[in-house]
């Protein structure tokens, strides 16, 4: 085999893990704009390496590390934020082989307190065969928690 023929070959696969992982991604950001638990869990691998700093006035920020506890996240937002006011945008989505490294901005406001909350964040997704498994998010913890605190 030409070294010219191994080089195509190479990035044809390279591409093609990189087309997995954004369709996987952008099949996470559509599931959880719906806050489709059911499409969430399909998604997640069963052991995530889940990474959200936790903050105890926060309490959809919490410990989580299997697939079904992951895509529950929708749920918990749902619960204690303002379905309406949520907003999210994507200002940089970037994917290389398995990592995809997506952020931009969210707000959004807490049902229970009526205090709004925003700020930046960074996603990071990692996808094996399809399926997340690892979702690092770091976001504006202290904005958040605000909002949580009456």
């Amino acid at each position: 085999m030409s070294t010219e023929s191994t080089v195509s070959t190479e990035t044809a696969a390279s591409t093609a893990v990189e087309d997995a992982t954004r369709a996987t991604a952008d099949a996470f950001l559509a599931a959880t704009a719906a806050r489709d638990t059911a499409r969430l869990a399909e998604l997640f691998a069963d052991d995530v390496d889940w990474l959200l700093a936790e903050n105890a006035a926060v309490p959809w920020i919490r410990p989580r590390s299997t697939g079904a506890e992951c895509s529950t996240q929708a749920e918990d937002l749902a619960r204690y934020t303002v379905a309406e006011d949520a907003r999210a945008s994507v200002d940089t989505y970037l994917v290389t082989g398995q990592e995809a490294v997506i952020m931009g901005h969210l707000s959004g406001t807490v049902r229970a307190t009526g205090k709004s909350f925003g700020g930046p964040f960074a996603l990071r997704l990692t996808v094996e065969d399809g399926r997340i498994t690892r979702h690092h998010l770091y976001e504006n913890s202290l904005s958040i928690a605000a909002a949580c605190t009456p």
